[in-house]
Parts: structure tokens; C-alpha cells; sequence
């Protein structure tokens, strides 16, 4: 049966699945159960149908038959929530809302009220229940993607040529087997094309809804459909720790980080529970001394159901686990409930320029030389250096390097200095290349600053100390770049662009997309001070891929990875992360956090008022135990209701939609 829903301390974790154990191997594909072989519900519709019993014996005139009844459905539903409200009093020390609906329905049947004790006992284990169904719902719709594995794959055995395929376990899948993935087929585990060229249908996985093309080293994601021919794939992961299953376990771990709103709820209901026994406790005092001490007594009892936070406690979880479930269902992995809390109020987005804005596809247009070097030395000595970073700039200088293949040795003692460049030996001579604010581009300046006005990046290189020539590279803007910035601002959200490259080719590509505001040529740690100075004046979102992202992801308020192609210290550094490469799904995220922001904010109001309307209700007589029941548990029905709206949110939200914020001063 359920964690106590005012058990604040753990009932979040718990409620939301505790980390799981490193590794996936104990991510289980989602299997919902049928609400008719649920024993959380049945226990309790039992109780149900045993009340009613009891009001239809009334109604018979058998008195003696509806006691038994209502003894037996007071007992049924009991059973749900009386031992764990002892075992948490007696072995922890701790108060719960069990306890006080244990001690309410006790005094009840000591005064007579059986009949209102089963109501109690009905209602709230029905409550209890729906919670617990409302729980493992949020959390089946997130385990539910590891249905895209499928449980079988083919391999290739016998030689290179792949002579013999073969049907295996999915699970029993492990890195360097070659993998034949037919069309039509579903991706079982990550890896990377051997052979063949095909599109692949990344939108369970990632959100996008436009097959990506892949060929020969292009690495795939578990989960991926083939649309069209057969794929040759070398298995990177193993079929039981893949990308997929990974995703569902950071996200479960996530489920369990209580956010603000969270410790706020839980920061009321700690002390509310002793203080609602205190308050029974008064009531019973001041009629002993001023009235009938009976009716005082059945008062407290009320007051006891009256002021239960249960609908307090349970309000924040279950919205929070919708909402990163959902979340995770259009390709944003949300790392914690704090991070999902801080996203809802986001009023400033700071964007990184290369890989981020930009399609994270450059290549070079221009390369100017000093004398006595040549274009193919330049490109040569820079892709040396180059060869193993994965900076798309880098990418770019290999492609248009020419003889630079895989086989060729590359330089040594290689040095890669975030913000600045790389450095290393080849040939025995320190080769260097670089920003031209690190490596001084002498008499190729007017060259260089020729190619930054037309909006390219350059790469100045240099051979001992000596600049050689330089390199333009040209990363043109995603395409939905503009409409993401249209939507941010739309919605009141200021847009900032930072970059470590040159002012003139950062003001060209912002002008492009709408921003206005742009900060360039910024190392890490400026980039990582400039963004705690906005988060100091409004909450600041920080996206970026890189390296040199990191520091400004930390420093910001939600730091967001571009998780597909971004580095791994930038999405450590990150907050949350996105699968897929749409900078729309930018917008579509701050939409999410900010209605499922809004629903939590719903349910703590309604939770407070629904106890500020019944404690003055139940004092003074004007309504009986039942009817505080059924109010009191109606309301938590509500608020479980409202906070799995939060998990259909992620999936209609489009940037159009996004609520405004004022912009912030």
C-alpha cells in the first residue's frame, strides 16, 4: 500500500522510485496492471462495496446486519493504512496522517460511529490507493520507453562478411558484434553504422519528427526505427545499458530529487501534523472544562480529518513525476524535481553560438597562408592537432584536410585549451591553433578580420611560434533557430547570445536569428561570470554543447545540454538535457516546466484552503465526521487528478502556447 502521503521526509522518494542501481540491467519494460486485478484498488473497492452494503441494510431495516457490514468494510479498509501507521509511530518515531485517521476512526467506534468509521475508512484508503495508481501511471508512461527495445536481434557471426545471421535476445546483445538492423526493424542497442546508408526514425527516442540520414561511422540510439534499406551496425553498448535504458534510469533518479515546491509542502505538513493532534487535544480540553464533554470529543475527532495535509503532501510529488515523465516523452531528460521547480520560472535564456545556434555542421571556406607555407601544410598541421577533439570546428578542419584519415598518425602531446585552441608536437615542431584572441594572426590581420565581417569563425595556426596561415570556417544557423528565438521572446523571455568567437561574426549570426543582445569573444570563466550576473537579476537558462559550456552551465540557474552531440562535461554540468538537435523543443520545455509550475501552485492553494474551510467547519459542528471525510479526501482526488495533467502537457505544448512572463526589468 501507499507510502503516508505525510510522511515528507521520504515520501517523495519513495513515491517517485528511489535511484535505481547502477547500471540498467534492473530497468524492466513497463507492464501496467489492470485496475480489476490491482490489489491496491480491489482492497479498497472491497471496503466500498461492504459500506454500502451496510447503508442498504439500513435502508432494510436490519441494523443488526448493517454492522457487520460496516465492521467489515471498517476492517477491509483499515487494513490498508492502520499498520503502517503503528510501524511508522513505533519503529521511527514518526507522526503520519495514518496515524491521525487511525486515531479518528478508533474514537469514532468508541462513541458509536461505526458507521462513519467505515466512511473513513473507505475514503481514505480509496485516497491512498488512487495515489499510489496515480504514481506508478507518471512512472509507467516514462518505463513505458523501454518497450521500444525490442526483444530480439539479428547479428552477423561467421567473418567479416557476416555469413551466418542469427536471432538472439536483445539482452544478451554486447559490444564489437556486428548487428543487421532490416527495415522497418527497431534499433535494440547503440551503435554505429559498419556498412550500408539509410534514415532513421528518431521520434519516440528524441521528439523529432524528420528521419535522420546515416551513413558508414555515424552513430545510432537504441530505440531508432530503420525506415528504409538494411543497416550493418557495430554494438557499442550492451543491450541491457544502452542510451535508452539510461535515459529511464537518470530520469527515475531525477523523480526522486525533491524540488522547491516540494520542500515547501513538506516544510508545512512536518509541523501541521502534531500540531493538528495538539489542536484535537484542545478541543477535547475545552469541553471537559466548558461543555459536553462527549460532543467536544467527536469535534476533535472531526477536527483531526479536517486538518489531515495529506492533499498537501501528495499535491507536489505527483505532479512533479508527471511532468518529468512527460517531459521525457518528447526528448527533455529533466534531472531533478529542483531543476524541473527552477525551469517553470525561467524569464532569461542565454544561448551558446557554435553547435548550439548554429547546425553543428561547418566546413571551410577559405584558407589564407603566410609565405612559404601552403594551404594543404595549413590544413594538414591544424587537422593533426585537431584530430580527436570534438569540437565541430574541429570536425570541419579534418574534412577539408587533405590525406587526414583515420590511419595517419596524428600529433602528440596534445593539449586542448577550452576557449583558447589546441596544441601539440608533430614532426617535433609545436604546432598551435586557435581563436586569433590567443594566437596573434600578424600579418594575415587584415585577412582575418576581412573573413570574421562575413560572419566566419577563423582558426589561426601557428608552427613554433610562427603563425602559418588561417583557417574560415562558416557554420551556418539552424533553420528553426529564428522561430525558437520568435517564440522565447513572444513569450517574454530575453535571448542572449554568448561566444568565445569574434564580435563581428557573433553580431552577423544574431542579427539572422532576432537577438539582439550578444556578448562575444568570451572565455569559459567570463562566459560562466556573465551568466551569474543575469541569474542575479532574473532566473537564466544557459544552453549549450561544449567544453567551455560547463562553467556557464553550473552557473546558471537551469543549465540545459544539448545532450545529443554535447560534450560530456557540459551535460554533466547541465540541469537537463536534450536527446534531439530542435532548438524548438527549447520553448516547448520552458512551456512544460512553466504549466506544470503553475499546476503545482494549484495544489498546494487548494490543499491550504481546502484545511483553512474545514478546520473552522469541524469546530464548530457544522459538519460530521463523514462529511469532512468526504470533502477531505475529494479534495486529494483533485489534487492527484490536476498534477497528472502535468505528463499531457510536454506532448500538445508548442512554443505558440508558451504562457507570457512580464519581461523582466
Amino acid at each position: 500500500m501507499s507510502v503516508e502521503c505525510c510522511a515528507p521526509d521520504t515520501a517523495t522518494a519513495t513515491a517517485a522510485g528511489a535511484a535505481p542501481p547502477e547500471g540498467s540491467q534492473a530497468l524492466a519494460p513497463h507492464r501496467p496492471t489492470p485496475w480489476w486485478r490491482d490489489a491496491q484498488i480491489i482492497v479498497p473497492a472491497a471496503s466500498g462495496v461492504l459500506f454500502l452494503a451496510g447503508l442498504s441494510f439500513d435502508a432494510l431495516a436490519l441494523p443488526a446486519v448493517a454492522v457487520v457490514a460496516y465492521w467489515a468494510g471498517l476492517l477491509t479498509g483499515a487494513a490498508t493504512f492502520v499498520p503502517g501507521a503503528v510501524r511508522r509511530l513505533f519503529v521511527r518515531r514518526a507522526l503520519g496522517i495514518g496515524l491521525l485517521m487511525t486515531i479518528s476512526a478508533i474514537g469514532a467506534v468508541l462513541l458509536g460511529y461505526v458507521q462513519e468509521a467505515a466512511a473513513l475508512a473507505f475514503l481514505y484508503s480509496l485516497a491512498e490507493a488512487l495515489e499510489d495508481r496515480a504514481m506508478d501511471r507518471a512512472r509507467g508512461g516514462l518505463r513505458a520507453l523501454l518497450d521500444l527495445v525490442p526483444e530480439t536481434a539479428t547479428i552477423a557471426t561467421g567473418g567479416p562478411a557476416g555469413s551466418t545471421h542469427s536471432r538472439i535476445p536483445a539482452t544478451e546483445l554486447q559490444p564489437g558484434q556486428l548487428l543487421i538492423l532490416g527495415p522497418g526493424e527497431r534499433l535494440a542497442t547503440d551503435g554505429i553504422v559498419a556498412t550500408g546508408s539509410s534514415a532513421l526514425d528518431t521520434s519516440a527516442v528524441t521528439g523529432e519528427s524528420i528521419p535522420v540520414s546515416v551513413g558508414v561511422g555515424d552513430r545510432v540510439a537504441a530505440g531508432s526505427i530503420n525506415t528504409s534499406s538494411v543497416l550493418e551496425i557495430t554494438v557499442t553498448a550492451a543491450g541491457t545499458d544502452n542510451s535508452l535504458t539510461q535515459i529511464v534510469a537518470l530520469v527515475e533518479q531525477a523523480q526522486a530529487v525533491k524540488g522547491e515546491r516540494a520542500r515547501l509542502a513538506d516544510r508545512i505538513a512536518r509541523p501541521l501534523v502534531p500540531g493538528v493532534l495538539l489542536l484535537a487535544l484542545a478541543v477535547v480540553v475545552f469541553g471537559a472544562l466548558f461543555g459536553d464533554p462527549e460532543m467536544w470529543i467527536t469535534r476533535a475527532l472531526v477536527v483531526l480529518v479536517a486538518a489531515s495535509p495529506c492533499a498537501l503532501a501528495i499535491s507536489v510529488p505527483v505532479t512533479v513525476v508527471s511532468a518529468i515523465g512527460g517531459a521525457s516523452r518528447f526528448g527533455v531528460i529533466v534531472k531533478s524535481g529542483a531543476a524541473f521547480e527552477r525551469m517553470g520560472t525561467i524569464r532569461r535564456v542565454a544561448l551558446d553560438k557554435t553547435g548550439t545556434l548554429t547546425r553543428n555542421a561547418p566546413s571551410v571556406t577559405a584558407v589564407l597562408t603566410s609565405a612559404g607555407a601552403t594551404e594543404a601544410e595549413v590544413l594538414t598541421a591544424v587537422a593533426a592537432v585537431e584530430r580527436h577533439s570534438t569540437h565541430p570546428l574541429a570536425a570541419a578542419i579534418r574534412a577539408a584536410a587533405p590525406g587526414i584519415a583515420d590511419s595517419t598518425p596524428g600529433a602528440y602531446d596534445v593539449a586542448e585549451l577550452p576557449g583558447k585552441g589546441m596544441t601539440g608536437l608533430l614532426g617535433g615542431q609545436r604546432i598551435a591553433a586557435g581563436s586569433p584572441r590567443w594566437i596573434a594572426p600578424g600579418a594575415l590581420s587584415a585577412g582575418v578580420a576581412e573573413l570574421e565581417a562575413l560572419g566566419q569563425t577563423v582558426v589561426v595556426v601557428s608552427r613554433d611560434g610562427t603563425v602559418i596561415g588561417a583557417v574560415g570556417i562558416r557554420d551556418e544557423l539552424r533553420d528553426e533557430a529564428k522561430d525558437m528565438v520568435s517564440a522565447l521572446r513572444s513569450a517574454g523571455i530575453d535571448v542572449t547570445m554568448l561566444t568565445g568567437d569574434n564580435a563581428r561574426t557573433a553580431r552577423a549570426l544574431a542579427e539572422q536569428a532576432g537577438i539582439s543582445s550578444v556578448h562575444a569573444e568570451l572565455r569559459p570563466e567570463d562566459k560562466a561570470r556573465l551568466v551569474e550576473e543575469l541569474a542575479s537579476t532574473a532566473p537564466t537558462a544557459m544552453i549549450g554543447d561544449g567544453i567551455n559550456d560547463a562553467p556557464a552551465l553550473a552557473a546558471a540557474s537551469v543549465g540545459i545540454a544539448m545532450g545529443a552531440t554535447g560534450s560530456d562535461a557540459a551535460i554533466e554540468s547541465a540541469d537537463v538535457a536534450f536527446t534531439g538537435h530542435d532548438l524548438r523543443r527549447i520553448p516547448e520545455a520552458l512551456a512544460h516546466a512553466r504549466a506544470g509550475h503553475r499546476i503545482i501552485t494549484q495544489n498546494i492553494g487548494l490543499s491550504l484552503a481546502i484545511i483553512a474551510v474545514l478546520v473552522p467547519l469541524a469546530i464548530t459542528g457544522v459538519l460530521s465526521l463523514a462529511a469532512v471525510v468526504f470533502v477531505h479526501e475529494l479534495a486529494e482526488v483533485a489534487v492527484i487528478a490536476n498534477g497528472l495533467r502535468a505528463a499531457r502537457i510536454g506532448r500538445a505544448a508548442r512554443p505558440a502556447r508558451i504562457p507570457a512572463f512580464p519581461s523582466p526589468s
